[in-house]
């Protein structure tokens, strides 16, 4: 699973930053890192439930894609953002528990 969040989070940054710049390179990688987490999660699936395994997944990207946009493009999170992303790890926890 840490893999596959990691590859979507790179994938993430590159669509961002060829936002940015319109490098056709950067988003041909970007779909490359997505087209790679695409496989390990198929195969996480193999060990995971799906219904637990998408919330922890959907909820590490959103972490990482917050503190990404945070510290690597100078994006802020409101207070709403912060509480929603609170209560997400709440409910990892409430689920997991």
């Amino acid at each position: 699973m840490a893999l596959t969040v990691l590859f979507e989070l790179a994938g993430d940054y590159l669509f961002k930053k060829w936002s940015l710049t319109s490098n056709r390179y950067t988003i041909g990688a970007g779909l490359l890192m997505y087209f790679i987490g695409t496989v390990f999660w198929a195969f996480s699936l193999k060990h995971e439930e799906l219904s637990q395994a998408i919330i922890v997944f959907v909820l590490l990207t959103m972490i990482g894609a917050v503190l990404i946009g945070s510290y690597l493009f100078g994006e802020h999170a409101t207070l709403l953002n912060k509480l929603g992303i609170l209560l997400a790890l709440l409910s990892v926890v409430m689920i997991e528990w």
